[in-house]
């Protein structure tokens, strides 16, 4: 399908309830109540403080596959982006019956809602349900792994987000998508159930490419059998990894979200229409890894001290993301004062060789938020507008 049609497709069914960053169960509960008319709706089980969570069965091919998102309670840009498929698959003029006919999807959309409702990324046990996958010591990692086994996918898909650290390779390219076909052994092998899930990824990465150049990465692939993708792949099926991570002066992930709809949309069109052998695996290899490379602000070329031995150094400073009344708000704080030169921000100042004070007229330190800082007698906000 052609990326022109699909971002029409986007803008037509685009889940408009769903906005910014938090997203909770409260947020889509009148959405799946609308969706109960026309596709199974079902809870599954329940979090640690009693929060249902959902599971939603669409299409009724052979080909199965699993998605779960906000595993981690903080990452919703890939809960909103499931919403938007939705509402799009359920177009009969979509051109999506395809999808339909070959696959059955069964969905979680929020598997941590206890962290979702805290905005954090463990549950309300203070679990990484990430980490869990072979204890399942927690009742939402079970419900997962009940899921699993009950569903016995062909294929699944492991949601997430990413910081605004991230590029793609030690460049000054963010990657706005990320991916990986997770390891299935301490060794890293290239099996033929990665190589699917590789093959998977190299078509979304291809579309992507036309949309974002270069804005893609990949994980590390070191293996860690307590996270739930490396558990999955390690039990023979082909697991992708999806993190939405941040595109320039978009931290609401807007533009995120239409990226990961559209992969959502080319993988499975592309399973629902091909035999997903693996032999096209080769240019997963060509997609760089990621790094983190980037500060949401730099400060550069900033004086330290009083006297002769005066020191040029460069302020990086990251958003802190805090639940204030219901609202996602970014915070400014320095996290490191030291020579940035490999470094790029999204914002960045050049003090010119004069010195950085906070608003008591101090010079700033690493730990610290500031709102604004002040150079030359000039008061330069930090926070987002």
């Amino acid at each position: 399908m052609k990326l022109d049609i699909i971002k029409q497709l986007f803008l037509k069914h685009k889940a408009s309830p769903l906005s910014h960053r938090y997203i909770t169960n409260n947020h889509i509960k009148p959405l799946l109540k609308n969706l109960e008319k026309h596709i199974i709706v079902e809870v599954i089980g329940e979090s640690v403080l009693k929060e249902s969570i959902y599971g939603l069965k669409i299409g009724q091919g052979e080909k199965r596959i699993l998605m779960w998102s906000q595993m981690h309670g903080n990452e919703s840009t890939t809960t909103k982006a499931i919403f938007d498929l939705l509402n799009t698959l359920l177009d009969k003029e979509a051109g999506l019956n395809t999808i339909l006919e070959n696959c059955t999807l069964y969905i979680i959309p929020i598997l941590n809602p206890d962290g979702a409702n805290a905005y954090t990324r463990i549950n309300a046990n203070k679990v990484d349900l990430n980490r869990d996958a072979q204890n399942l010591t927690q009742p939402e990692s079970r419900i997962l792994r009940a899921t699993f086994k009950r569903f016995n996918p062909h294929f699944c898909y492991n949601l997430h987000g990413q910081r605004t650290i991230f590029s793609a390779g030690t460049t000054n390219k963010l990657a706005t998508v990320s991916f990986l076909a997770p390891a299935q052994d301490k060794d890293c092998t290239v099996t033929a159930n990665r190589k699917r899930a590789m093959e998977v990824i190299a078509v979304m990465n291809e579309a992507l490419q036309q949309l974002i150049p270069n804005g893609v990465g990949v994980y590390d692939d070191a293996f860690n059998l307590n996270c739930v993708g490396d558990t999955f792949q390690s039990e023979n099926v082909p697991t992708i990894l999806f993190e939405a991570g941040h595109y320039k002066d978009d931290y609401g992930r807007d533009v995120t979200r239409e990226l990961i709809y559209t992969s959502y949309i080319t993988s499975l069109l592309y399973i629902s229409k091909n035999e997903v052998t693996g032999d096209a695996y080769k240019p997963y290899f060509e997609i760089p890894e990621n790094d983190k490379c980037f500060y949401d602000i730099i400060i550069r070329n900033v004086k330290f001290g009083k006297s002769s031995d005066d020191k040029i150094l460069d302020i990086g400073i990251l958003y802190q993301e805090k639940l204030v009344d219901n609202k996602i708000e970014f915070f400014p704080k320095v996290d490191k004062i030291e020579n940035l030169e490999a470094f790029f921000g999204h914002k960045e100042f050049d003090a010119k060789g004069l010195q950085v004070l906070d608003g008591e007229g101090m010079d700033l330190q690493v730990g610290s938020e500031n709102v604004f800082v002040i150079i030359n007698h000039e008061k330069f906000s930090l926070l987002l507008k």
